[in-house]
């Protein structure tokens, strides 16, 4: 097998949650499915994921839609019944949705910080305790959550001067958790043939304020915000063979803002 070979994802069945999002469950979603995956994208819109998936099926690619609600448990365990239905197994398992709603610390409440809890951690607890039994089964998977660059490292307010932004403190919070849930896993289920791997995405360029973009453009070494594009091969990576000896990493997808 060349090494080309090794990033092809054909055969294998990947499920993204969150996985037509705007931001990078959607990203995340299209390079599965060009690396050859058969693409399942869950998220809370079944509308949303149909339309996704019709068009990565226009474009060629297999693709389907499941809903998913991901701060229900009940919801998890309907999409794990019909995934093993349909598709038998589960090779990749890419946990990119997320529950938020915004608010400083100043502005959030310890309702809001059950609220988020209960989609972004037991959400996250729920969907690997769903599938990791038949990774281990079959002796094979690769498990991606996505963290962020402030799983790693503290938010910087001087990015929001002048915009009226704040970052939510719920959501550093969730994402540094889940890079240690991470190394658990992939200590855990290592021998076993299922891998866990977090991807720490930087900022994503969203249209934000031009005081923000300005800010973040300056600060960030690479001088931009992350694209659409950006997030694809590593996610490709984390997912196939070519990453086969990695495991309880964080791989920093940021132009170099964690370096400084």
């Amino acid at each position: 097998m060349g090494i080309l070979d090794k990033f092809s994802l054909k055969g294998r069945i990947a499920l993204v949650s969150g996985g037509a999002g705007p931001l990078f469950g959607s990203s995340i979603s299209e390079a599965l499915a060009e690396a050859g995956a058969t693409l399942i994208s869950a998220s809370r819109s079944l509308e949303r994921n149909e339309a996704f998936a019709e068009g990565l099926r226009h474009q060629g690619y297999e693709a389907h839609a499941l809903q998913l609600d991901i701060t229900s448990t009940e919801s998890i365990a309907q999409v794990q019944a019909r995934v093993l239905e349909r598709f038998g197994r589960l090779d990749v398992l890419v946990n990119s949705a997320v529950v938020a709603r915004g608010g400083g610390f100043e502005e959030q409440t310890p309702d809001y910080w059950d609220f988020s809890a209960q989609g972004n951690m037991v959400g996250l607890f729920s969907m690997c305790k769903a599938f990791v039994p038949g990774m281990v089964a079959q002796g094979r998977g690769s498990i991606i959550n996505i963290s962020s660059i402030y799983g790693v490292v503290a938010n910087d307010p001087s990015l929001y001067e002048g915009t009226g932004m704040k970052q939510p403190p719920d959501y550093t919070f969730v994402k540094a958790g889940m890079i240690n849930f991470t190394r658990y896993l992939a200590n855990y289920y290592g021998k076993s043939g299922v891998r866990a791997n977090c991807l720490c995405p930087g900022g994503y360029y969203n249209d934000q304020p031009e005081p923000f973009l300005a800010n973040y453009t300056k600060r960030c070494p690479i001088g931009r915000m992350l694209d659409n594009e950006d997030i694809k091969g590593a996610a490709v990576f984390l997912a196939s063979d070519a990453s086969a000896y990695i495991t309880g990493a964080t791989l920093m997808v940021d132009g170099g803002w964690t370096a400084l």
